[in-house]
């Protein structure tokens, strides 16, 4: 199992709040684009998504960032 953060602007309150219920993320995307969504880094019957903000069912942004770079 996985645990993905989307939408968060590492670090802030929020991101403190997530990791203290969830823990740390596995995987982080700084939007939700195709990439999160569609790029087959989750396993869907075993990965979960932490949202900032939007959730899973929102539309992706078809612009894909390297998030691995940063983070």
């Amino acid at each position: 199992m996985a645990v993905h953060f989307v939408n968060f602007r590492q670090p802030s309150e929020t991101w403190n709040w997530a990791v203290r219920i969830f823990g740390p993320p596995d995987f982080v995307h700084r939007r939700w684009d195709v990439r999160a969504k569609l790029g087959g880094e989750f396993d869907p019957e075993n990965d979960f998504f932490v949202f900032a903000k939007g959730t899973e069912h929102d539309e992706p942004s078809p612009f894909s960032f390297n998030d691995s770079d940063v983070m």
